[in-house]
């Protein structure tokens, strides 16, 4: 099993350059982990790009579609207190957004703070950056 944080998703939702490195990682591991408010960010950055102009509205329907499909299959990090101040300790120590703080905190947390248990799958830099220093091995599909 590993993590993954929405920008991995999005690739895998709207056909991109990481697009087939990515799939191919899903193939080879099936098993998705993420945190709870996923979703939500990838409906952002498709919402981003149908106000671009980049995904027309029958696009919109294929990748919609496949959100629920993905999201009915993966398995998601819940709220709690202690996701939380991981989160707020993450924010300390890294330049993350909070959004970002909340999946490498969640991904900490599924990794019972031994982030040598899990792979973490991220195209973002800086979160990457910070899943890095924080001891996860990150893939991006490269």
């Amino acid at each position: 099993m590993r993590y993954w944080d929405s920008s991995a998703l999005v690739v895998l939702l709207v056909r991109q350059n990481a697009s087939l490195r990515l799939e191919a990682l899903l193939q080879d591991d099936p098993e998705l982990l993420t945190w709870w408010g996923t979703s939500v960010e990838c409906w952002s950055a498709i919402m981003r790009l149908v106000r671009e102009g980049t995904l027309d509205p029958q696009g919109l329907r294929a990748v919609q579609d496949r959100l629920t499909e993905l999201r009915q299959s993966w398995d998601e990090v819940l709220p709690g207190e202690a996701c939380r101040r991981a989160a707020e300790r993450l924010l300390r120590v890294h330049p993350l957004r909070a959004a970002d703080a909340l999946q490498l905190a969640a991904a900490l947390t599924a990794a019972d703070h031994e982030p040598e248990r899990l792979s973490f799958v991220c195209l973002d830099l800086r979160l990457a950056a910070a899943a890095r220093l924080e001891g996860f091995t990150v893939l991006d599909g490269s």
